[in-house]
C-alpha cells in the first residue's frame, strides 16, 4: 500500500505561494485556515496531503489552490510573452499573483510567440512538461495561419514532402499536413517545435504570416468556450488526449 504523504500546514501553503510561515502562522492565528469546516489554529500542524485537499481546505474564505501537479489550459491573447523575464505582458500576469511564488514554480509547455495566440499550457510538473515537448514524442500541433498572399497550390506538397531545409538550417523538417481553408488561409500541423517554426516555413515558399493562431496540441483542442486571457484546469483525461 503506498503511503499517504504529510506536509506541515505553513510548509504545504508555502509551497503555493499564500506567503512566509510567519504570514501562514499569523494566518491559522486568525482563524482564516480551516479543514474539513474545522479552524486550525497551529499552522505547524502535519496533515495528510491527498488530491481532495483542494475540497477540504479553505484559506482566507477561499478553496485551497491546486496542489503541485497542476496543469493550466490557457488560450494565449495577442501581446503577451511566454517568459519570466521580459519585459512587457507576460502570461503569467493571467494567473493568480501568488502563483508566481509557487515552488515547483509554473512554466509555459514551449512557448507561443507574441503575435502568435491560442492554445498554451502551462504546469509545475517537470516531468511531464518535458515529456510533451520532447522531440520524441511527435506531437502534433496545429496552427491555424492567415497569410499576405494567396497560396500558389504547391504548399501542401512542399510541406508533406520531409524535404523543407529553413534558412540557417541544414536538418530537413518533417513532413506536415497543410489544409487549405481559403486563398489566405490554412491549417498546419507540424510535430516539430522550431524557432518560429510556422512562419518560417511559410517564407520559405515566398508567403508571410500575418495571423497564427495555435487550434490544438495533440488530441487535445482548444475549447471554443475558452475566450482570450481566459483559463482552466485540465483533468487527467484531458491531459492524455495530448500524446493520444
Amino acid at each position: 500500500m503506498t503511503k499517504t504523504a504529510t506536509a506541515r500546514i505553513d510548509q504545504l501553503l508555502g509551497s503555493l505561494g499564500y506567503g512566509s510561515r510567519g504570514d501562514i502562522a499569523r494566518m491559522a492565528k486568525s482563524g482564516w485556515i480551516t479543514l474539513d469546516d474545522a479552524r486550525i489554529w497551529d499552522a505547524t500542524t502535519r496533515i495528510a496531503v491527498t488530491p481532495d485537499l483542494p475540497a477540504r481546505m479553505v484559506v482566507s474564505r477561499e478553496p485551497l489552490d491546486p496542489l503541485a501537479g497542476m496543469v493550466i489550459l490557457l488560450h494565449k491573447p495577442l501581446g503577451m510573452t511566454c517568459s519570466h523575464k521580459e519585459d512587457g505582458p507576460l502570461v503569467y500576469d493571467i494567473l493568480p499573483d501568488r502563483w508566481k511564488r509557487r515552488q515547483p514554480v509554473i512554466s509555459t509547455v514551449g512557448r507561443l510567440d507574441k503575435q502568435t495566440s491560442g492554445l498554451l499550457l502551462l504546469t509545475d510538473d517537470g516531468p511531464l512538461l518535458h515529456r510533451i515537448i520532447s522531440p520524441k514524442q511527435h506531437i502534433k500541433k496545429t496552427y491555424r495561419a492567415t497569410l499576405a498572399r494567396p497560396l500558389e497550390g504547391n504548399e501542401a506538397a512542399i510541406f508533406a514532402a520531409g524535404d523543407l531545409v529553413l534558412q540557417g538550417e541544414d536538418k530537413p523538417l518533417a513532413p506536415a499536413e497543410l489544409r487549405v481553408i481559403s486563398p489566405t488561409e490554412a491549417v498546419l500541423t507540424v510535430t516539430e517545435g522550431r524557432y518560429h517554426q510556422v512562419r518560417r516555413m511559410f517564407a520559405a515558399t515566398g508567403n508571410h504570416v500575418t495571423a497564427l493562431h495555435r487550434d490544438a496540441l495533440g488530441g487535445l483542442v482548444l475549447p471554443d468556450d475558452l475566450m482570450p486571457g481566459q483559463w482552466r484546469i485540465i483533468d487527467g483525461a484531458q491531459i492524455a488526449t495530448i500524446f493520444a
